[in-house]
């Protein structure tokens, strides 16, 4: 028989498999992707933002713009409104953690028009606040209490912040980076 690790020489140990050495994982941004309707998109808002302080860019295959937190409900209010574009549905309002700041995401999409895009504004980490878009769209009424119960963010002038997803008295927010899960117990 062949000496290999599983078959040594006669009265030898088995040799010992060296450990592979540990890389890294490289992870790349994934690609701008727009197609050409949203190319098109992109310079329609860039066009009719010029008198607002927006940022237009491109996140993966959508359209994204940043805005300033005291803009929101206006910006959101004139995509909805503005016949060219026409974002007619919320299609989900996340939050996102990165510790020191807080990030509010509006996913939007045109049924007419068959277009999307997300609005970004920045929030701060401690006592985030932003106003209410329970005017211009319904959905956003779960989608802040949402945002409210597990990140804590206060939608003012909302018209009823009670939990959604978490009970009455609980205490914290589960969504926040900083919730200390291995304190939790089962009732």
């Amino acid at each position: 028989m062949p000496e290999t690790p599983e078959n040594p020489p006669s009265g030898g140990k088995p040799a010992r498999a060296v450990p592979p050495t540990r890389r890294e994982p490289k992870v790349e941004a994934a690609p701008e992707a727009l197609d050409d309707a949203g190319i098109e998109l992109s310079s329609l808002v860039s066009g009719l933002f010029t008198d607002e302080k927006v940022e237009v860019g491109v996140e993966v295959d959508e359209v994204s713009v940043r805005v300033a937190l005291d803009r929101v409900p206006a910006i959101c209010a004139r995509m909805k409104n503005e016949p060219s574009l026409a974002f007619d549905y919320l299609r989900s309002l996340s939050v996102v953690d990165y510790v020191d700041r807080l990030e509010i995401n509006y996913h939007l999409f045109s049924y007419p028009k068959r277009h999307k895009l997300v609005i970004k504004a920045d929030l701060p980490a401690q006592a985030p606040v932003v106003p209410t878009v329970t005017g211009v769209w319904r959905t956003a009424n779960w989608f802040e209490r949402e945002g409210h119960d597990l990140f804590g963010v206060n939608f003012a002038g909302h018209p009823d912040l009670s939990p959604l997803l978490l009970y009455e008295g609980f205490e914290g927010h589960p969504g926040l980076k900083s919730y200390p899960f291995h304190d939790y117990d089962e009732w």
